[in-house]
């Protein structure tokens, strides 16, 4: 049995998750949105699994996830000072913050198009697992084209055999998905996706954000809401929440 709860037994459900991320391998996560498939960010073939497993292609690349705020200096360049107002204001949680990609980062996401999509789910066990892990690809945890999953045993109907272990970590629906904004715009930074964080909440932070998203409200739980080029469960949020990564905004 490949599901592992991380209420009854957490300790053994990270090292499985571990032992499947370092072996290349995809697996199930809950984040503060929905339900992700994660991979290994900077394991190229790790992260074909995922898009695979999703049945997506290399022009709908995953965002980030990561454990902690200042890794987004590490893996963006020319970073907003505005970008970093908001992420200390709202990291952790349902932001997608769209920044420069380091040149030197030895990733393969898919056609980011130079750039890379990041954030810190608002899940203690998500953020301990990311540490130990190291920054993941994460998708929302479906087949392209259906509704994101809110459980693990929905995340296991759609995905199967594709993924080596799930982390059980409760009901995840009903969840509205990561607002998306994207810095390589404009210095002030344009919202992609509405999600969880409002845009009057945003601008007490970042008073001339722009709004480029499209006029419709996002639905909450297990919606696919996407943005050009952005994906979250991450983003596709897992962002988990979702939003099928903008690397490419």
């Amino acid at each position: 049995m490949n599901i592992h709860s991380l209420e009854r037994e957490p300790e053994s459900a990270m090292e499985a998750a571990v032992t499947a991320v370092r072996a290349g391998e995809c697996i199930v996560l809950p984040t503060d949105t929905v339900y992700g498939i994660g991979a290994d960010a900077f394991n190229a073939a790790a992260v074909a699994k995922l898009l695979a497993a999703k049945g997506r292609g290399r022009d709908m690349p995953p965002p980030v996830l990561v454990g902690d705020p200042q890794v987004m200096m590490a893996l963006g360049t020319d970073i907003s000072d505005h970008a970093k107002e908001l992420a200390a204001e709202h990291w952790p949680g349902a932001l997608t913050i769209i920044v420069t990609a380091q040149q030197s980062l030895q990733m393969d996401l898919g056609e980011t198009r130079g750039t890379i999509a990041i954030r810190v789910p608002d899940d203690d066990a998500t953020r301990e697992l990311l540490r130990r892990t190291g920054p993941l690809a994460v998708s929302s945890a479906n087949r392209s084209g259906h509704p994101a999953a809110g459980t693990v045993a929905e995340a296991k109907r759609q995905l199967g055999g594709s993924v080596a272990v799930y982390l059980d970590g409760g009901d995840r629906s009903g969840n509205a998905p990561s607002t998306i904004i994207d810095f390589t715009r404009s210095k002030y930074g344009t919202v992609l996706r509405h999600g969880a964080l409002g845009l009057e909440l945003l601008r007490e932070t970042v008073p001339f954000l722009e709004d480029g998203a499209p006029t419709e409200k996002p639905t909450t739980g297990g919606s696919n809401a996407e943005v050009p080029s952005a994906d979250e469960a991450g983003a596709d949020e897992s962002g988990v929440g979702e939003q099928e990564q903008p690397p490419s905004a």
